[in-house]
């Protein structure tokens, strides 16, 4: 504080008065020594002397020439941050496993730190794959549809600290996939693809990654998702998301994003549930757990979500007009109005 510093043994007598003999100033410390009676003046930020022990801020003090008396009973230890105030010796200024961000930088700054050991950014591939693809922009003929499960997972892929290589549309040919994944693992850390991972005749990317590597896992008891494949070639992990769009973004978010994050050097992404009530029924079967896409609405009283329009699984509109995941256990049936149930805000898992 901007005020006068005083080594006091006890509370002060109002009626004492001090000689002012010398100033501390911000990058300025005072260099003296206090005898009885004495006080200097000091601005915030500045060093506090070790011949003081208490601040007593100007406004709560008169001067007259170099003699200065206090207007309120100063404490003992008033207005000064002793050392390690902000951090004492041995704590840990970052924690391993979290992503730096402005105040991070900051504090790395003020404790002096220029560099710092980091984890090295994965390198991801994604593809996708299928005939009946389309780069957007081209003209549509028969059978074919535009590719959006890349961009999405590209611009998804932005949120996080890794290195990105787009390797396009794979063609449903044996023969191509094998090379292109092949290759593509020697070069990155981690292959995205959606589509070719299910049970279609031209389903080839589960069969090649078991040909030159290993398949650990293939299908979820998860609606939408269910045909997700995660397996390694070489030193290469592989996440093969479905084709329909709304079970990439799904599997995505759920499955392959909080093992990103690992990878990354973070910790396990911790997803935010809320609770809300239903703003209307809704239809499940029991058997799967399923992620709905839902609206929130934060005007009630209690937090509220809507189910948006239909939720199929090819239905990307359906994420454009959500703001939220609606989770329903693969125990539970069919929900009435008004009943509770967990959210996952798109804030929290985005």
């Amino acid at each position: 504080m901007d005020g006068y510093a005083f080594w006091l043994e006890t509370d002060t007598d109002l009626t004492a008065t001090f000689d002012c003999v010398g100033d501390s100033l911000a990058g300025h410390p005072f260099l003296g020594t206090l005898a009885a009676g004495e006080c200097i003046r000091i601005t915030t930020g500045a060093e506090v002397p070790a011949a003081a022990n208490t601040v007593v801020m100007q406004e709560n003090c008169s001067r007259q020439g170099q003699r200065v008396r206090m207007q309120t009973q100063a404490q003992l230890g008033n207005n000064i941050r002793p050392p390690g105030h902000d951090i004492g010796l041995g704590d840990v200024i970052v924690a391993p496993g979290k992503q730096l961000n402005a105040f991070d930088i900051s504090w790395l700054a003020a404790c002096g730190l220029v560099e710092i050991e980091v984890t090295a950014k994965p390198r991801i591939a994604v593809f996708s794959t299928g005939d009946e693809l389309l780069e957007p922009g081209g003209v549509l003929s028969a059978g074919k549809i535009y590719d959006a499960n890349r961009r999405t997972l590209l611009e998804l892929l932005k949120k996080l600290p890794v290195v990105v290589t787009d390797l396009g549309i794979l063609p449903d040919l044996h023969a191509h996939i094998h090379d292109a994944l092949l290759q593509a693992s020697r070069q990155h850390d981690v292959l995205l693809t959606t589509g070719g991972v299910s049970v279609g005749d031209a389903d080839f990317v589960k069969a090649v990654v078991d040909e030159i590597g290993r398949i650990d896992l293939w299908r979820l008891n998860l609606k939408p998702g269910k045909p997700l494949a995660f397996g390694q070639i070489g030193d290469c992990l592989f996440f093969g998301l479905p084709g329909n769009p709304v079970s990439a973004i799904v599997t995505y978010l759920l499955i392959a994003q909080p093992a990103l994050i690992e990878l990354c050097g973070g910790t396990s992404a911790r997803v935010y549930g809320y609770r809300a009530l239903l703003a209307q029924p809704l239809e499940h079967r029991e058997g799967r757990e399923e992620y709905q896409r839902g609206l929130l609405d934060y005007s009630a009283a209690s937090l509220q979500v809507r189910i948006s329009e239909d939720q199929s699984s090819n239905r990307l509109a359906s994420f454009t007009k959500a703001d939220c995941l609606v989770r329903i256990p693969k125990n539970v049936g069919n929900l009435a109005l008004g009943e509770e149930v967990e959210v996952l805000p798109f804030f929290a898992l985005f």
